[in-house]
């Protein structure tokens, strides 16, 4: 068994580097804010990601089984949502919440 220094040690040091690197990205960011190319990034990523994201979670759906019906209602929800009320947290819950209901329950198996 390792002596005690030896793991206060390297539990300090441990915490160190995990601190580091945590608090690194909002100290490189600090000088990047007032860049043009990551505000115009900051503008147009967001939409981008959810077009990788929608793109990803529908690529392997069969259309021609029922099984497609549970995440295309719940798509159709969170659209609906987002269309209805502008808010993506709204939208990202009511859509995974039709989707997690359906998939447990009509189309379960």
């Amino acid at each position: 068994m390792p002596e005690t220094r030896y793991l206060l040690l390297a539990v300090a040091v441990s915490a160190a580097v995990t601190w580091a690197l945590r608090a690194l990205p909002f100290a490189v960011l600090a000088s990047l804010r007032a860049s043009r190319t990551v505000q115009y990034l900051g503008d147009r990523m967001p939409a981008g990601v959810m077009v990788i994201l929608f793109v990803y979670c529908l690529r392997d759906l069969p259309l021609a089984q029922s099984r497609a019906a549970a995440p295309l209602a719940a798509l159709a929800v969170t659209v609906g949502l987002h269309l209805w009320r502008r808010n993506a947290l709204l939208s990202i819950l009511g859509g995974t919440a039709v989707s997690v209901a359906l998939a447990s329950t009509f189309f379960a198996g």
